[in-house]
C-alpha cells in the first residue's frame, strides 16, 4: 500500500520524510494552491464583464469566491495530481491552524482523490510527534474552513472596494486593508501627538557620595518639603507644569545656587527601607510575544521573525510558530525542567512545575506555546545552526527552559539624605538568589528601564550615617515627545485592542512599509505624508473602518463564526450589502471627496500645503511674482524628513533651494569650481559643479551621519568631495589603504586589487576627514565583524565549468536548491533533487537560464537604444513616470491589498 502526503514546503516534506514508513511518499503544495484573482488578467474570460469580477466574490450570489490555480502553481498541482494516481491513500498533513486546514481542504477540491482521505495534524516533527499524529488522524475541520474563507473573502471586501477610491483621490498604487489601515492610523496618531508635543525644561542636582570609602549616587528629590518636578509633571500640549501639580521647577540659576549652598553642608542619612520583591519568568513565547522580543533584543522585524521561526519549525526545531496559547504539554515541561536541574542544580527549578493559561480570548490557532521540539531539549550548541537560526532558536530555548526556574529574589534598598532643606535619594538593588536570571531576562521598550537582573550596590548605610559628598552636579532635562512604535510595541498594541491575528502582523507591518505608510528609522517605525493623507480621508468618511474598537468586535465575530457562534452570510452581508454596507458608502461618497482636498495634509501650524504629488509628497506656497501676481511654489520634501519635525525653517530652506538655486558655499580651491550645499530626496549632500550637457553628473557627496546642512562649511565640503582619500601604503601588501563614505557610513579599506579589498567601518570618535594611516591599520587589525550575512556553503559542489577554474555549484535559497556559476542562478528542474544533479545536467540547465538572461537584456537594451536620449533632469523624470503608470495600468487588481 503506498500512501501519499502533501505539506506545504520542501523543507517541511524533507524533514517529515524522515520520520514516516515505508511506502509513505511526501510531496509540497508549495503553499496555497487556489486563490482569489490578484490581477485582472487572471480573470476567467466568461465572468470577465460581470461587475463583481475585480473583486474575485460574487457578492450578488451569496458572496461565492471565485477561486483560481495562479499560474506559478499550476505545474505543482498537475505534479499532485500525477503523484496521487499512484497512490492507495492520501494523507493532508499542511499546518494545523486556518490557514494550513484552508489549503488541505482546496488541495481536497482540486485533486477529487478516489482514494481514502485523512487529515494529520501536529505541532512539532519530530518522530514520536509524527508517529502519534499518523494514529490519530481526523476529518477537514469545516467549520474552520468557512472562518478562514470568511476572513479572506471580508479582507477582499476592504481592500479592493477602497483601494481604487484611494487611487482616484490620492495616489496610484496605495492601497486600503482591514487590519493594515487601523495598523497605519496608530503610527499617525502617534505622530500627531509628537508634532503637538511642547517640550519642557527642569534642572534638578545628581551628589556623588561616599560612606566608609564606598561611593554611590543620589538624586534631589525635595525641596523644602515640596517635590522637585520630573519629566511626569509636564503636560505635554503646553511645555509647562501640569495643572494641580505642587512640585518645585528648578531653572539652571537655581540648580547652580543650590549647589553652592549645599556643598559646605552635613549629610545626614534620614531614612532606609529595604522591599524583598520575588519576580517570576515570563510565560513561553507565543507568536506576538516572539516577535517583541525577537524586535527587541535581535532587531529582526516581525517578518524576518517569522520567516526564521518558520525554518526552524520545518527543519524540526521548534514546535509550530502560530499560536496564541502559552500552554506547555506535560513533554515540555519535563524536558525544560531536565535542561534546568543539568544546566544550573536543583536549587535553581521551580518548587512545582509550571503551567501558564492562555489570557486571550480568541486562541485557538495552535495547543501549545513556541518552544524546542521533542522530549529532550537540544542545547542552542548542540543544534549546528548559525546566523539568525542560531539566535532565535536560543532566545526560544532560554525563555522555555526559564519558564521552569525557581523565582529571583531580590532585596530594594531604597536611602533618604537631608541635607539642609533638601532631601536626596539614593536606590540599590541586592540580588539575593537570581532564580530564573541565571538563563533568561525579558526584555523591556523602556530604553532607560534598568535591567532587571543587574544589581546597584549601595555601601553599608544606617539612619544617623554622614556620608561626604564629593561632588554635585547640577543636571538640566528636557522632556521628550512620545516614543514612535517600534515593530515590537506595534505587535503588542495590535494584540492588547483585538486587531487582526498575531500570524498576521508580520506581513501587515511588511505591508505598509512595502507601500510607503512606513519608513523604518533606526527600530522605529515613521509614519509618512502619504500614510497622513490617507488616513485622514478613511478617518472623515469612513471612520467606522479604521476606529479600534469596531476593528476589535469585526475580529471577535470571526472567532465566533470559528466557533460557530455566529453566521458567516448575514454577517457579510450587513457588512457589504445594502445602504450602510461599504459598497454603498464608498459609491455615495465618492463624489463628495474631493481630490485635490484629499491629496493635503492637515498641518495646521505650518504656513506652507504638504500635498502628495505623483513623485511623492511636496510643500506648496503662493508667493507674488515679478509680474505682481500670485504663483504657486513648489519643492519636493525629502525622504528622511518626519512629519513630526518639518517646520516652517525647513519649509524655507526647500522653497528657497528651489527658486533661487542650491546655496554655494564658495569655490573649490584647486579646481576655481563653485560648491553647493543641497537637500535632496535621500537627504542634505554637497556638490561640486553646476550640471550641464558637458558634466550631467556633477560630482556629490552625501554629508555623514549626524552632521546638519548648515553645520557645514568649505573646508568640511571640499574634504568630503575629496573622498575617497588616500591615507598610504600597507606596509605588509604594498597596497593602498584609503577612507571614504559608503552606504553604512564612514570606513576605511585595504584595498589589494585581484585580492580583494579588507573593509572596516570607523569608531564614533573617528573622523573621516582626519584619520591617519596609523590608526587606518589599527582598525584593519581588528577581526572582522560581519553584518548577519555569511558566504553560503553549497550543499554540493559539482565540479569545474569546462576550460575554466570557476566553479559549478548548488545552493540552498529561500525558494529551494538552486545551481549556481558565476552570476547565474537556476533553479532545478521540477521534481529533480539536488543530490540528482550531474555536472553534465547544471550545464545544460545554465547554458538555458543564461540563453534567456541575455535575451531579456537585449530586449531591454533595444528598447532603451530606440528611445531618443534625454538631456533634462524634467524630461528624464517625465519619462520615468510615464513608465510607472503604465506599469501600474496593468496590474490594477494585484496592487490592492487584501490585509
Amino acid at each position: 500500500m503506498s500512501t501519499l502526503v502533501i505539506v506545504e514546503s520542501p523543507t517541511k516534506a524533507k524533514t517529515i520524510r524522515n520520520y514516516l514508513p515505508k511506502g509513505y511518499r511526501v510531496e509540497a503544495s508549495m503553499g496555497h494552491v487556489r486563490d482569489l484573482p490578484k490581477s485582472a488578467s487572471e480573470i476567467p474570460a466568461n465572468v470577465k464583464g460581470e461587475k463583481w469580477a475585480q473583486l474575485g466574490v460574487n457578492v450578488d450570489s451569496d458572496f461565492e469566491p471565485l477561486y483560481l490555480v495562479p499560474k506559478d502553481k499550476k505545474k505543482v498541482v498537475k505534479a499532485l495530481k500525477d503523484a496521487l494516481k499512484d497512490a492507495d491513500e492520501l494523507v493532508l498533513a499542511t499546518d494545523e491552524d486556518r490557514e494550513g486546514e484552508s489549503i488541505s481542504w482546496h488541495l481536497l477540491q482540486l485533486l477529487k482523490p478516489k482514494v481514502p482521505i485523512k487529515r494529520m495534524v501536529f505541532h512539532e516533527i519530530t518522530e514520536d510527534a509524527i508517529k502519534a499524529a499518523l494514529s490519530s488522524c481526523r476529518d477537514i475541520d469545516n467549520q474552520l474552513v468557512r472562518a478562514q474563507e470568511t476572513r479572506r473573502i471580508l479582507d477582499r471586501l476592504v481592500g479592493y472596494t477602497l483601494s481604487p477610491l484611494l487611487w482616484k483621490k490620492i495616489a496610484w498604487g496605495l492601497s486600503a486593508g482591514r487590519v493594515q489601515s487601523v495598523a497605519v492610523k496608530l503610527l499617525v496618531e502617534r505622530e500627531r501627538d509628537r508634532r503637538a508635543f511642547k517640550q519642557g525644561s527642569y534642572w534638578d542636582l545628581k551628589a556623588t557620595l561616599s560612606q566608609a570609602g564606598g561611593p554611590f549616587e543620589a538624586k534631589l528629590t525635595n525641596l523644602g518639603g515640596i517635590r522637585v518636578a520630573t519629566g511626569s509633571d509636564f503636560d505635554e500640549n503646553t511645555g509647562q507644569i501640569a495643572a494641580g501639580r505642587n512640585v518645585v521647577l528648578l531653572d539652571e540659576t537655581q540648580a547652580q545656587s543650590l549647589k553652592q549652598r549645599l556643598e559646605t553642608s552635613v549629610w545626614t542619612v534620614s531614612n532606609l527601607d529595604e522591599r524583598p520583591s520575588s519576580p517570576k519568568p515570563a510565560p513561553p513565547f507565543t507568536t506576538s510575544t516572539l516577535q517583541q522580543e525577537s524586535n527587541r533584543k535581535l532587531r529582526l522585524s516581525a517578518r524576518d521573525t517569522m520567516r526564521t521561526a518558520q525554518s526552524l519549525y520545518e527543519k524540526g526545531f521548534i514546535t509550530y510558530m502560530r499560536t496564541d496559547s502559552v500552554n506547555l504539554s506535560q513533554q515540555a515541561i519535563t524536558a525544560a525542567r531536565s535542561c534546568v536541574e543539568q544546566k544550573y542544580g536543583k536549587e535553581y527549578l521551580s518548587p512545582k512545575p509550571r503551567q501558564y493559561d492562555t489570557k486571550s480570548k480568541g486562541a485557538q490557532e495552535a495547543h501549545e506555546a513556541i518552544r524546542p521540539a521533542g522530549s529532550t531539549f537540544r542545547t542552542p550548541q548542540e543544534t549546528g545552526l548559525k546566523d539568525r537560526e542560531l539566535s532565535l532558536y536560543d532566545l526560544i530555548w532560554k525563555r522555555t527552559v526559564a519558564c521552569q526556574m525557581a523565582n529571583a529574589r531580590q532585596t530594594h534598598i531604597t536611602v533618604s539624605i537631608e541635607v539642609d532643606d533638601a532631601t536626596f535619594k539614593a536606590t540599590g538593588k541586592r540580588i539575593d538568589f537570581p532564580g530564573f536570571f541565571r538563563a533568561y531576562v525579558e526584555g523591556s521598550d523602556d530604553p532607560n528601564a534598568a535591567l532587571e537582573d543587574r544589581e546597584v550596590i549601595l555601601p553599608a548605610l544606617k539612619v544617623g550615617d554622614n556620608p561626604s559628598c564629593t561632588e554635585l552636579e547640577p543636571i538640566g532635562h528636557e522632556t521628550k515627545p512620545p516614543a514612535r512604535y517600534t515593530e515590537a510595541t506595534l505587535v503588542k498594541t495590535l494584540e492588547k485592542e483585538g486587531i487582526g491575528r498575531p500570524s498576521t502582523y508580520a506581513s501587515v507591518i511588511g505591508t505598509i512599509i512595502d507601500r510607503g505608510y512606513v519608513h523604518p528609522l533606526n527600530n522605529s517605525l515613521m509614519p509618512t505624508f502619504t500614510a497622513f493623507a490617507v488616513t485622514e480621508l478613511l478617518e472623515q468618511h469612513f471612520p467606522d473602518l479604521v476606529d479600534v474598537q469596531f476593528t476589535a468586535r469585526m475580529e471577535r465575530t470571526l472567532d465566533e463564526i470559528s466557533m460557530g457562534e455566529a453566521e458567516w452570510l448575514p454577517y457579510l452581508k450587513k457588512f457589504y450589502s445594502g445602504d450602510e454596507g461599504l459598497a454603498g458608502q464608498v459609491e455615495a461618497r465618492e463624489s463628495q471627496i474631493d481630490p485635490a482636498e484629499a491629496r493635503t495634509v492637515d498641518l495646521s501650524d505650518l504656513s506652507a500645503k504638504v500635498r502628495i504629488g505623483k513623485y511623492g509628497p511636496y510643500v506648496e506656497t503662493i508667493r507674488t511674482g515679478e509680474t505682481g501676481e500670485e504663483e504657486s511654489v513648489r519643492a519636493s520634501i525629502p525622504l528622511d524628513v518626519c512629519p513630526a519635525d518639518l517646520n516652517d525653517l525647513q519649509v524655507q530652506v526647500l522653497l528657497k533651494q528651489k527658486t533661487e538655486g542650491p546655496e554655494k558655499l564658495g569655490l573649490h580651491p584647486e579646481t576655481g569650481e563653485p560648491i553647493y550645499a543641497l537637500i535632496g530626496p535621500y537627504g542634505p549632500y554637497v556638490r561640486l559643479g553646476d550640471k550641464t550637457e558637458e558634466n550631467p553628473k556633477p560630482k556629490q557627496v552625501s554629508l555623514p551621519k549626524g552632521v546638519t546642512r548648515e553645520s557645514v562649511d568649505l573646508e568640511m565640503a571640499v574634504g568630503l568631495l575629496s573622498l575617497p582619500r588616500l591615507l598610504g601604503i600597507h606596509p605588509e601588501t604594498e597596497a593602498k589603504v584609503k577612507a571614504s563614505l559608503g552606504r553604512f557610513g564612514p570606513y576605511v579599506v585595504h584595498d589589494q586589487g585581484k585580492d580583494g579589498k579588507d573593509y572596516r567601518s570607523l569608531k564614533s570618535e573617528d573622523d573621516v576627514l582626519q584619520i591617519t594611516l596609523e590608526r587606518a591599520l589599527e582598525l584593519l587589525a581588528q577581526p572582522k565583524r560581519g553584518r548577519g550575512r555569511k558566504t553560503a556553503k553549497p550543499l554540493r559542489e559539482l565540479g569545474n565549468y569546462p576550460g575554466t577554474e570557476e566553479p559549478i555549484n548548488i545552493y540552498d535559497g529561500p525558494y529551494g536548491p538552486y545551481i549556481k556559476y558565476e552570476k547565474v542562478n537556476a533553479s532545478l528542474p521540477e521534481g529533480k533533487q539536488f543530490k540528482d544533479i550531474t555536472l553534465e545536467e547544471a550545464l545544460e540547465i545554465i547554458t538555458a537560464k543564461a540563453a534567456t538572461t541575455k535575451k531579456t537584456t537585449r530586449k531591454k537594451t533595444a528598447t532603451k537604444e530606440s528611445t531618443p536620449k534625454k538631456t533634462t533632469a524634467k524630461k528624464a523624470t517625465t519619462k520615468k513616470a510615464t513608465t510607472k503608470k503604465a506599469t501600474a495600468k496593468k496590474t490594477t487588481t494585484k496592487k490592492a491589498s487584501t490585509t
